[in-house]
């Protein structure tokens, strides 16, 4: 297939997947459009993650078979993927990311949820790419050196300095925030957020993944963070942003809480009981 066929394959792509979701963003649309996500996946034929923990090749190494809505294994044997196209539109369209705006995404992977992030700022902003695993910020560091406002970083994604953020992406499945996200969080600035328990991924029951795992975004206005759950999740662990004590008491509030209630994300520990759905060591996600 040519480079001009794919460019028309993408665009047809782009417009299925923020429609599997109803995304009506125009911009992520655009972005999805323009980023060649072979450019960041290695030579084919390529994984495709199938429920259950089944990877199946794609039938030769035509490009033209990763512009489904499907999850890329990079690297199958640590169960490491580029994530489903669908969810991360609906994330971004969430996340709202605008012109100029400087982008944190921790857990950057091979680098093409960055580069999407790259167009979406467009030249005028920035995008900071973090990456735990030494071999994928390498990966990332190659597949993103064309794209000038995109830096990528090696490091703990809960640790690593950065500047203050009007977006911060959390490309990983945490157990409670990163005290430096809410630090580095600009006012009007919104964070992505995946909370999940030990059986949201390589364990998880997938008819129950409400019960397993939930992305929220968190904004911030001034020294309060609203949070509201936008989406269940399955996602590869967060290193850095998990602990034994949050995990224990997130596993529970999703047995016992509805995460669809959440309305506030507080710091230290002050929330009454009858308002929290979740309290870990130092914050809280809460009803009011």
């Amino acid at each position: 297939m040519t480079r001009d066929e794919l460019k028309i394959v993408r665009r047809a792509y782009a417009k299925q997947i923020t429609a599997a979701l109803n995304v009506d963003d125009e911009r992520v649309e655009k972005a999805f459009a323009e980023v060649p996500r072979e450019d960041f996946l290695g030579p084919g034929p390529w994984p495709v993650f199938r429920m259950r923990k089944a990877y199946l090749p794609t039938p030769t190494a035509d490009p033209v078979y990763l512009y489904t809505d499907d999850i890329i294994g990079i690297d199958p044997i640590r169960h490491i993927n580029s994530g489903q196209p669908s969810i991360h539109a609906f994330m971004l369209s969430q996340a709202a990311p605008g012109d100029g705006e400087h982008i944190v995404h921790v857990g950057a992977g091979a680098g093409y949820y960055s580069a999407i992030m790259a167009k979406l700022v467009d030249v005028s902003g920035n995008v900071t790419a973090v990456e735990f695993e030494p071999d994928l910020a390498a990966r990332a560091g190659a597949n993103l050196s064309s794209y000038q406002n995109v830096s990528v970083i090696h490091g703990d994604g809960s640790s690593v300095d950065f500047d203050a953020a009007d977006v911060i992406y959390v490309n990983a499945g945490a157990t409670r925030p990163a005290d430096i996200c809410l630090d580095r969080l600009k006012d009007g600035g919104r964070l992505i957020l995946p909370l999940t328990t030990d059986l949201g991924f390589t364990n998880s029951d997938w008819s129950n993944m409400h019960r397993r795992g939930a992305v929220f975004l968190v904004t911030r206005q001034g020294s309060d963070f609203h949070a509201r759950r936008i989406s269940p999740v399955a996602i590869y662990p967060c290193a850095g942003m998990r602990d034994e004590l949050s995990e224990r008491v997130l596993a529970e509030a999703f047995e016992s809480g509805d995460p669809r209630k959440v309305a506030r994300l507080h710091r230290g520990d002050h929330t009454p009981s009858e308002k929290t759905w979740v309290r870990g060591v130092g914050w809280s996600l809460a009803y009011s």
